[in-house]
């Protein structure tokens, strides 16, 4: 799955899980970075950046040829609020329970990365071999005003 198609279907996907009470696009004015502004039913909300890896030999030229297989097996949804607040580190395993619940043959597996990695997120792995890095950019409380500026990544939101 190309970056485009990737883009699109995450923001069903996403926009499609319980706690979430929307998924817009997030422009991100980059060629290959698309973003994601995820609301979650509390009014917390997530920006989130994409890109991808192509799949070996495919140069994103021409038609897309969709390799499909198996998808994931569904899974429970993570617990995605503490005391009423998502944490980056929740947020990333529900996000990626999302994308893999979604039933898509063309995914092999999504899921969060570790509590090692510099920043928060989710992979996917599609059969082709394309791969897809998803990484929270920025974080507000709910009742946040974004009006422009850049929100650091909070412990709770």
């Amino acid at each position: 799955m190309r970056l485009d198609t990737f883009h699109q279907f995450a923001l069903s996907a996403l926009a499609a899980a319980p706690d979430v009470q929307s998924a817009q696009p997030w422009d991100r004015g980059a060629e290959h970075l698309r973003g994601i502004h995820v609301t979650l039913t509390t009014g917390a909300q997530f920006w989130i950046g994409v890109t991808a890896a192509a799949a070996s030999g495919d140069k994103w030229e021409g038609p897309e040829i969709p390799v499909e297989g198996e998808p994931p097996a569904e899974i429970p949804y993570p617990e995605l609020f503490e005391g009423g607040k998502a944490t980056p580190e929740r947020a990333q395993a529900y996000f990626a329970a999302a994308i893999a619940n979604s039933g898509s043959k063309e995914i092999a597996s999504a899921d969060r990365y570790s509590s090692e990695a510099q920043y928060p997120g989710f992979g996917v792995i599609f059969h082709s071999g394309a791969q897809a890095f998803c990484l929270f950019h920025h974080t507000a409380r709910p009742g946040q005003s974004v009006g422009g500026r850049a929100f650091d990544l909070q412990d709770a939101v």
